[in-house]
């Protein structure tokens, strides 16, 4: 095992499998001399070359319309975001062309591209550089979409995005590129469609994904001393959601409490209650909460930042009421 900082696991996932794999490159602003926003691509370029790690314009539409065509010959770009807001520009390529060629060709277009890059709600950097976009993409058929939290699943998560065939957008949270962990030096892969079961309980099934994993588990911590017995999972797919793992959690638990960054409307946690009450109601004791983001661009002001997102003491108090 080797303890790396997560914006590490990226690199290395990336530098291993564009040694491993000529036409897999990278494109975006700033990855290449400076080696990416917040250092992902760091000396890349000096490996590869400049056109393997491709500086663009400030044009996300055009940069990823051309990923999405370099695509279609056989090349496995990868797009990095400097933040993931900007990729609304590309909006259009990513939902009409990356997420339907393979199927409005017929399957003769293969499309393996990965859209990765920071996001979610940082310490004050304001409304436009705060965004939560899960649930903006959710919608979108053709992609899949996996949100790392640790540096081992980042890895193992970016290495098969990488090798699939279908379009798969890597949401990395901008308050975890610093967090440090153990990582195995054997080369290893993660599935891009199974949540992670953080944590075996029997009271609750809580279920989240990306920084609110570390809000969860600050709460947990509490509610362990108070004599509860909560089960955590870690959502990492968000297209498809892993169902399954919910649903054995919750023929334990019978009580489920979902906590999200995304926005409460339309959230990522709304299609959770939907599939559940549609498919396993009869195993609910109680009915399904869920603690998500005010649905407001999130303010500068620090105070009012926070009061935007859930914080461990509301997870706290919501396990307490649903369970006393």
């Amino acid at each position: 095992m080797n303890k790396i900082f997560l914006f590490d696991a990226l690199r290395e996932a990336t530098d291993e499998e564009m040694a491993r794999d000529e036409s897999v490159f990278v494109v975006g602003e700033d990855v290449g001399h400076y080696g990416g926003s917040y250092k992902v691509t760091k000396d890349l370029h000096a490996k590869y070359g400049d056109i393997r790690v491709l500086d663009t314009p400030i044009a996300e539409n055009s940069f990823m319309g051309m990923a999405i065509g370099a695509a279609m010959t056989g090349l496995r770009p990868i797009v990095e975001g400097m933040n993931m807001s900007f990729l609304l520009l590309a909006f259009n390529q990513i939902s009409n062309n990356a997420g339907m060629l393979r199927y409005t060709s017929g399957g003769n277009f293969k499309i393996p591209l990965v859209i990765r890059g920071p996001g979610g709600v940082g310490k004050q950097l304001g409304a436009e550089h705060s965004q939560r976009l899960e649930a903006y993409f959710q919608a979108i058929p053709g992609l899949k979409i996996v949100a790392c939290s640790t540096p081992y699943n980042a890895k193992g998560l970016l290495k098969s995005a990488i090798r699939d065939d279908n379009p798969v957008i890597l949401f990395e949270h901008v308050l975890l590129y610093n967090l440090k962990d153990d990582v195995p030096e054997k080369e290893y892969f993660l599935p891009l469609d199974k949540a992670e079961i953080i944590r075996s309980g029997k009271d609750i099934t809580i279920v989240t994904y990306s920084r609110m994993r570390y809000h969860v588990m600050q709460a947990v911590d509490d509610l362990l001393k108070e004599g509860y017995d909560p089960e955590v999972i870690d959502l990492i797919s968000l297209k498809p959601i892993d169902i399954h793992s919910i649903v054995k959690s919750l023929k334990k638990t019978h009580r489920l409490l979902i906590v999200e960054e995304c926005m409460k409307t339309g959230g990522i946690a709304a299609e959770i209650i939907a599939q559940v009450n549609d498919n396993f109601f009869d195993l609910l004791d109680s009915p399904v909460v869920r603690l998500s983001s005010q649905d407001i661009p999130t303010p500068y002001n620090g105070n009012l930042e926070k009061a935007t997102i859930i914080q461990p003491q509301q997870i706290f108090e919501a396990v307490k009421k649903m369970l006393d």
